[in-house]
């Protein structure tokens, strides 16, 4: 056993309500769509408008953009955020955006309903002492090489500095095989779910760098035992500033969304039967 005192299952699983109707962790699945980066307001108002009526109950988004390349686009910034926060409140969809800096959190938690903490600032520990100090849920994903050790200790440092609401994500650590962008490692989403009481969701799409693999790892993983799944999904995949190869469209993030159905009915859960959203009147 981990001697991580408050990540480790020492009591019951836990369920966290992110924003205000939407929870994690409890029967009911979370599922997470939208693009790697937001990149206008009309392309997050046709995302929202086509994922609200479907299962998919929160928007995902990137307003500040960890890029490999210096020279590739790093985000929208503070104009991103604006927009997710709009489209959030006209379609009552919570959002999700990475926080990659301390500097950057407070801008971020005014604005969105959950902090994701990407791969690469896994052990940030700065960055997550300070998230342990926000009053909103935080999306932890696992490093691309990170043991599971190393993930649940990140966890603690969240936990230890005062919030209690992570959820654990795993989105595949990195291998020798060029085929898929990273290795799914489902074994951890079944380990995790022994170890910690946190919930924990998969993110197949950067798993898998291909949009024909996304639906199949991402049934295997409710299969696993996943709480849910984040998703990139994008109105013209292909013309995605960022992750293009791995985007779906919107009618495929709807489709994948709804062929969960039978598969958490196996292993007792269920997806929520979604209610779309009314879209305020501008006066």
């Amino acid at each position: 056993m981990l001697n991580a005192k408050l990540a480790t299952q020492t009591h019951n699983p836990s369920v966290i309500r992110i924003g205000e109707s939407v929870t994690v962790g409890g029967e009911d699945l979370l599922v997470i769509g939208g693009p790697c980066t937001v990149e206008s307001l009309a392309q997050m108002e046709q995302v929202a408008r086509h994922l609200s009526p479907s299962p998919v109950q929160m928007l995902r988004g990137g307003a500040f953009k960890p890029r490999t390349s210096p020279y590739s686009f790093q985000g929208l910034g503070d104009a991103g955020l604006t927009i997710l926060s709009e489209v959030s409140q006209r379609y009552n969809m919570p959002v999700v955006t990475e926080v990659m800096a301390v500097s950057q959190i407070e801008a971020i938690a005014d604005r969105a309903d959950m902090l994701q903490v990407g791969s690469r600032n896994m052990q940030n520990f700065d960055l997550l002492k300070a998230l342990g100090e926000v009053n909103k849920p935080v999306l932890l994903k696992r490093g691309l090489a990170a043991t599971l050790e190393e993930f649940v200790f990140a966890a603690e440092y969240i936990l230890s500095s005062g919030n209690p609401n992570v959820v654990l994500c795993e989105r595949g650590i990195r291998s020798f095989d060029p085929y898929t962008r990273n290795v799914l490692d489902l074994g951890a989403v079944v380990a995790l779910k022994q170890i910690t009481h946190l919930p924990v969701i998969v993110d197949p799409s950067h798993a898998s760098g291909k949009r024909e693999l996304v639906a199949g790892l991402a049934r295997g993983a409710i299969a696993a035992g996943a709480d849910g799944l984040i998703v990139e999904c994008h109105p013209e995949p292909e013309k995605s500033v960022s992750d293009a190869r791995q985007a779906l469209s919107l009618e495929a993030m709807v489709a994948l969304a709804e062929s969960l159905r039978p598969i958490a009915a196996a292993v007792g859960r269920r997806l929520p039967e979604a209610i779309p959203a009314e879209v305020a009147i501008a006066a």
